[in-house]
């Protein structure tokens, strides 16, 4: 990932636009839905457990929603563009 698409406003905008349409999308598997939740659940219930990695919980979470859009996007590619 490019870093000047990470830090891009853009960018950011266009995930927090996405993120709650695919995750409420009938179109996508659980399993898919799954792959963003349950790390980003662990990370925030258990950040004691990896004491050396130094980001905080909404750090993970947003570099999750980040890959998790960019993901769906790539494996569903005509699903809700609205």
């Amino acid at each position: 990932m490019k870093w000047r698409r990470l830090f891009s406003l853009r960018r950011w905008a266009h995930v927090f636009q996405r993120i709650f349409r695919y995750l409420a999308s009938p179109q996508i598997t659980i399993v898919d839905k799954l792959l963003f939740f349950i790390p980003v659940a662990l990370y925030w219930v258990l950040p004691d457990v990896m004491p050396l990695v130094p980001i905080d919980d909404i750090g993970v979470t947003m570099l999750m929603m980040n890959w998790f859009v960019s993901r769906i996007e790539r494996k569903y590619p005509g699903i809700e563009q609205k």
